[in-house]
């Protein structure tokens, strides 16, 4: 019998039990107020009204004796928790996403009302988490806009400049577009990841050459590796996968990307595709600053960077984006790094037909 199930039998046998003490309390008093009337039947009539008075006085005082009993009953087992209640959700309502009820676990176990606060506070936990995220969110986000922001202010502000020479305006002007690039990258990133983690966007499974797909991902930063004259190891075997081609299209671009921008000029990215059993294995790797463990296992976070230094380079949701849109499609990625040495990432999906 499972635990929630125990605790409902619990509840159960607990409201028999008060229903049935209660029942008996009152039964035994109403049964002593007519014994006492019916013991003196065979009394005279002065005497046998005098009882008829004095029973219906024991009536009423014993009827406002169990009255009494139960407000101080309802007071204690209905009145206090829902006080307790109403207390943490005013408090929830006005913002205090710390707000918590303590069980009251009366005897015979738990009740409803505690069923309701467990409920309750796991509600809070939630929020205060959501809370905690859309914070973090928003000064993520302040902080990413900030930078692009005040290199197109001041660039602008530069080129109003008549006497300013052609060559510092054509890079003035290339520093603009590169930060309005980069606003641009950050706010799709936002839109994609917001519709993949509201299930706005729903794979649509259909079997393709994956190792088809890496290579004319691979062709799209042509010209990046060739700017930083970077060594490019291929070893890319045909293998069919039955995925989102699309939706996989955002991983890779976001591993190659992330590749190319953090290994330095004369470095080295390598990328494998190999059939192991049942799954096709993908693995990018690259010769740049790598990292710290501890760092790692917080790589796949919105906004987190591993190198602050990196901070003016990338927005810190493009590893969101591949962990999110591999846990849509079945997949699994992985990282491998050491700081100073460079990282690998792997990513293992499910093979489709031969």
């Amino acid at each position: 019998m499972s635990p929630r199930r125990d605790a409902r039998v619990s509840r159960s046998l607990f409201s028999l039990r008060s229903f049935f003490a209660f029942f008996l309390l009152v039964s035994f008093l109403v049964s002593c107020c007519f014994l006492l009337f019916l013991g003196g039947m065979d009394l005279p009539e002065e005497q046998l009204r005098q009882n008829a008075l004095l029973t219906f006085g024991n009536v009423i005082f014993l009827s406002f004796l169990c009255a009494l009993i139960d407000r101080l009953r309802r007071k204690f087992t209905v009145e206090r928790p829902v006080k307790r209640i109403l207390d943490g959700a005013h408090a929830l309502a006005r913002g205090d996403f710390s707000a918590r009820i303590q069980p009251f676990h009366r005897l015979g176990g738990a009740n409803e009302f505690d069923v309701i606060i467990a409920d309750f506070n796991k509600m809070a936990d939630e929020l205060a988490g959501v809370e905690t995220l859309r914070t973090d969110f928003i000064a993520s986000v302040s902080h990413e806009l900030k930078t692009p922001l005040a290199v197109i202010q001041s660039c602008g502000t530069l080129l109003q400049d008549p006497a300013l020479a052609p060559e510092k305006r054509a890079e003035h002007a290339r520093a603009v577009t590169g930060a309005a690039r980069r606003l641009s990258e950050l706010i799709t990133n936002i839109l994609r990841l917001n519709k993949l983690e509201n299930q706005q966007i729903f794979p649509k499974a259909a079997p393709f050459e994956l190792g088809e797909q890496l290579r004319e991902c691979l062709l799209g930063f042509e010209e990046l590796w060739e700017e930083k004259q970077l060594e490019l190891e291929a070893d890319i075997d045909d293998v069919t996968v039955l995925a989102d081609a699309q939706l996989l299209s955002l991983v890779w671009n976001n591993l190659f990307s992330n590749a190319i921008k953090f290994t330095p000029a004369g470095g080295r990215v390598s990328v494998c595709l190999k059939a192991e059993g049942g799954l096709a294995v993908a693995a990018v790797s690259d010769t740049g600053c790598g990292m710290a463990p501890e760092q790692g296992k917080h790589i796949f976070e919105k906004f987190y960077q591993a190198d602050p230094s990196r901070a003016t380079q990338g927005n810190g949701l493009g590893l969101a984006l591949v962990k999110r849109v591999m846990d849509i499609v079945g997949g699994e990625v992985e990282v491998e790094s050491v700081a100073g040495r460079g990282s690998t990432f792997t990513v293992r999906l499910q093979r489709g037909l031969p």
